[in-house]
Formats: C-alpha cells, sequence, structure tokens
C-alpha cells in the first residue's frame, strides 16, 4: 500500500496543497520576470490571470490524466502504469525547479500541468491497484490507502510550507520540485512487488504470473482461495472485453452503479468541503488567532483530516462502506446548519467565533470519516474487472470536472449569498446521504460477484414494469 500510495494519491495531496505557501513569492517573480522583459510592471489583473493559470493548470492536468488512466491501466497493466506515470512527476519537478534561475513563469505553467496529469492518472489507476490485490476481509482497509495518503500529502505540503522549512522567499523553487521525492520513492520501492493478480489472469490470461503473485501477496495458505475467487468473477466475464468508458453509458446492467459513482464523486467535490476551508483563514483571524500563527491553524486542520482518514481505515472492516459514507454525509449536514448559525451571529457574543472553530474540525471529521475516503472504495466495488478501469475513468473525470467547476463558481456564490452559502452545501450533503440510504447496499466481506449480484437484485425490485413484471435492468451475471 505505501509503495503504490507514496507516489500516487499522497502526490494529489501534496501539489494540492504546497503551492499555497509560496503564493507571495510567485507572484513576485512573475512581476520581476516581466519587469525584465518588458521593462514595465505587469498590471493586476495581468498577475492574477497568470497566477489563476497556474494553480488551475493542476485541475487541467488532473481532468487529461483521469481521461487516459483507465485506458493506460489495460495497456500497461495497474503496476507498470503507476511506475510509468512518475515520469510526469520527475518532469514537472525539473521544469518547476529551473522556473526561476530560467527566468521563465511558463515553466511553472506546463509544470503544473504535468503534476495534474500525474495526480489524474494516480487517481484513477492507485485505488483499481489497491482494490485487487487487497483480501476481500481486507479491501475496505487497503482501500483507504487512498484517502490516508491524500490527506498525508496535503498535511505534508502544508509542514514543508513553514518558515522554519522551505516557506521562505529564495526556497520557493525548491519547495515546488520536492515533488520528485515520492516519485524517486515509488521507483526504488514499487518494482519489488507483483502485478495485480486479477489483471494477470482475467485480462493477460497468464495463470502462472497470477498464481505467483497470490503467494507473494496472500501468503501459501490462502493463496488457493483468492484464486478462487479470481476464477469465479473470470468465469462470469467469458467473452466479455474490457469496456470503454462511452459503453458504460450504453449498458444497462450497469445504469445504477454508473448513477452512483458519479453521484458520489460530484458529491466528492460540492459538499462543501473547498467552502470550509476557504472560511477557515477568516474564522480563525475572528478567533484571535495572530496572522503569522494561521499557517500553523491551517496545518491543525490537515492534521486532523489526516487522522480521521486513520480512523476511518481502523472502522471500515467493522462498521461497513454504507454506514460511515452515510454517516459522514448526516453530520456534514448538521455542521452546515451550525456553521451558518454561527457565522450569522458572530458579531453577538465572542464566543460565536470559537463555535465557528469547532465548526470548521467538526466538518473535517466528518468529510474523513466518510466521504473522503469510502468513495474510492466503492468505485472499486461496484463494477467487475472488465467495467472496472472504465468506471475509474468516469469517476475521475467527473471528479475533476466537479473540482474545476467549484472552483470557477464559489467565488460568486459567497459574493451572492456569503454565510447562507452552506444551506446549498446542506441541500447537497443531505440529498446525497438519502440516495446512499435508499440505494446502495452494503458491500463490507462480499466478493465483487456478490457485490455484482445483490446490487442488480436490489435494483430489479425497483425497476419493474407496472404491467407484465417484466424486469427492466437486465443483469449482466
Amino acid at each position: 500500500m505505501f509503495a503504490a500510495c507514496v507516489g500516487g494519491t499522497f502526490q494529489y495531496g501534496y501539489n494540492v496543497s504546497v503551492i499555497n505557501a509560496p503564493t507571495m513569492y510567485v507572484q513576485n517573480f512573475i512581476n520581476l520576470t516581466w519587469m525584465q522583459r518588458y521593462q514595465t510592471n505587469i498590471s493586476q489583473d495581468g498577475l492574477t490571470l497568470l497566477w489563476s493559470t497556474i494553480v488551475s493548470m493542476f485541475t487541467l492536468g488532473g481532468l487529461i490524466g483521469a481521461s487516459i488512466g483507465g485506458t493506460l491501466s489495460v495497456k500497461l497493466g495497474r503496476k507498470g502504469t503507476l511506475l510509468a506515470n512518475n515520469t510526469f512527476s520527475l518532469m514537472a519537478a525539473l521544469l518547476m525547479g529551473l522556473s526561476s534561475t530560467a527566468g521563465s513563469f511558463e515553466l511553472l505553467i506546463i509544470g503544473r500541468l504535468l503534476s495534474g496529469i500525474n495526480a489524474g492518472i494516480a487517481l484513477c489507476v492507485q485505488p483499481l491497484y489497491l482494490g485487487e490485490i487487497a483480501p476481500t476481509a481486507l479491501r475496505g482497509a487497503m482501500g483507504m490507502g487512498t484517502s490516508v495518503f491524500i490527506t498525508g500529502g496535503i498535511l505534508t505540503g502544508q509542514v514543508m510550507g513553514l518558515k522554519e522549512i522551505l516557506g521562505k522567499e529564495e526556497y520557493w523553487p525548491i519547495l515546488l520540485s520536492t515533488t520528485c521525492i515520492p516519485a524517486a520513492l515509488q521507483l526504488l520501492i514499487l518494482p519489488w512487488f507483483p502485478e495485480s493478480p486479477r489483471y494477470l489472469l482475467i485480462d493477460k490470461g497468464d495463470e502462472e504470473a497470477c498464481k505467483k503473485a497470490l503467494r507473494q501477496l496472500h501468503g501459501l495458505v490462502d493463496c488457493d482461495g483468492a484464486l478462487e475467487d479470481i476464477e469465479k468473477e473470470r468465469s462470469n466475464l467469458v467473452g466479455v472485453h474490457a469496456k470503454k468508458p462511452w459503453e458504460l453509458f450504453s449498458d444497462r446492467s450497469l445504469r445504477w452503479q454508473l448513477l452512483t459513482i458519479i453521484l458520489l464523486n460530484a458529491a466528492q467535490q460540492l459538499n462543501g468541503i473547498n467552502a470550509i476551508y476557504f472560511y477557515a483563514d477568516y474564522v480563525f483571524r475572528q478567533s484571535g488567532i495572530p496572522m503569522d500563527k494561521i499557517p500553523y491553524a491551517t496545518v491543525g486542520t490537515g492534521a486532523c483530516e489526516c487522522i480521521t482518514a486513520l480512523t476511518c481505515g481502523l472502522l471500515i472492516e467493522s462498521l461497513g462502506r454504507k454506514v460511515l459514507i452515510m454517516g459522514g454525509y448526516v453530520l456534514m449536514s448538521i455542521c452546515c446548519v451550525f456553521f451558518t448559525l454561527t457565522l450569522t451571529f458572530q458579531g453577538y457574543s465572542p464566543v460565536f467565533p470559537y463555535l465557528s472553530m469547532v465548526c470548521v474540525f467538526a466538518f473535517i471529521l466528518s468529510f474523513g470519516l466518510g466521504p473522503g475516503g469510502v468513495t474510492n472504495i466503492l468505485t472499486t466495488e461496484l463494477f467487475m474487472q472488465t467495467a472496472r478501469p472504465a468506471a475509474f475513468t468516469i469517476a475521475g473525470s467527473v471528479n475533476w470536472l466537479s473540482f474545476f467547476f467549484i472552483s470557477l463558481v464559489f467565488p460568486f456564490i459567497v459574493i451572492g449569498l456569503q454565510q447562507y452559502c452552506f444551506l446549498v452545501f446542506l441541500a447537497v450533503c443531505s440529498l446525497v446521504a438519502t440516495y446512499i440510504f435508499f440505494c446502495i447496499p452494503e458491500t463490507k466481506n462480499k466478493t465483487f460477484v456478490e457485490i455484482q449480484n445483490e446490487f442488480q437484485s436490489s435494483k430489479n425490485k425497483l425497476s419493474r414494469s407496472d404491467g407484465a413484471g417484466t424486469i427492466l435492468l437486465s443483469t449482466s451475471i
């Protein structure tokens, strides 16, 4: 899990947060470079546009990476794709590290684009790899590695950006180029581990390589049971080729699964977690925290989310996926109500700013407890081997598009609704919690074949016609 995640979703979290600390220094560099080229200061609008481009290139790259990740995982294998993906990270580190010396902010733009492609592929392929190598009883805990390493990456980026480490102006090129370290670690460690046994047997038809991988991953005692599980899945997929993303939309047997992952991945970005981080600095200032100490409070929010992800990893196999993700959205709905109230009454009592701070941490805890970690696990579990890469491509694309949408629209929502913007997020969280309660079965301790059968069975009951009782959704098994 460490070998896959350190150069995978850790990179996503790290590159999301590490860009925040050197904001002013990079803007000064852009202004200085512009002056040297054109002998005049850049306009404020021009500076804002260039900085926004540098930041948003990561989102564009993520969308590109998500759109090609599924295809690469079929052609190169899960492990092969993760290893090849480090090329983007190393190139990005080189370009961003040289940008100051070369006097070129264009290198920063290209570097951020490459970092985004790396993160998009990682978010698509790494959960796929972890879900396929894990024993059934540990699949949820292994899948939580995705969330744990994202939050660990965010926290590490925040810590590295502190003035005591690499947060000084002269160090910002080094800070942005440190993305090469996780890539180098993965290139050193991951080659020692096997390819996904499911990929080897079902996609490549290599039974000997599959058995060898299972012995290495599961040990001699448990490898026979794991092989039997994979054989059952393969027997249900005889003659079925790896699906393309557009083929999932025309497959009626996968309609509810597809709707579920689209809804959950969109909600992961649209549930208000970005708004909470946006308001965090304001809440900390209102609570009396000095400006120079706010970065340390922000590190506290990152640590909070990281600890919650670890807690979720410990609970997921006992409580199950459905309880955690639904409970997370219910708690986030409650936090939206209280946060709206505490922000509205900030000036009425000195206690309200502190209550707002409690709401910030409670919301982050609720997000990490369920939606932050369980969403990717469900994307793995709701699909069979031939549909899984395409499902991750769709899920990743929806996630990155939602990320881009909320980044674009959120400032206008805040201007228009101010603190009442959390009522919008309340509606999102409440609707998603309701959908999960009625439409998503529990997947804990079930094989992929059992999950597929149960999902189809429950949806068929909802999809019978009124007249002859014809089942509208055909089962694929």
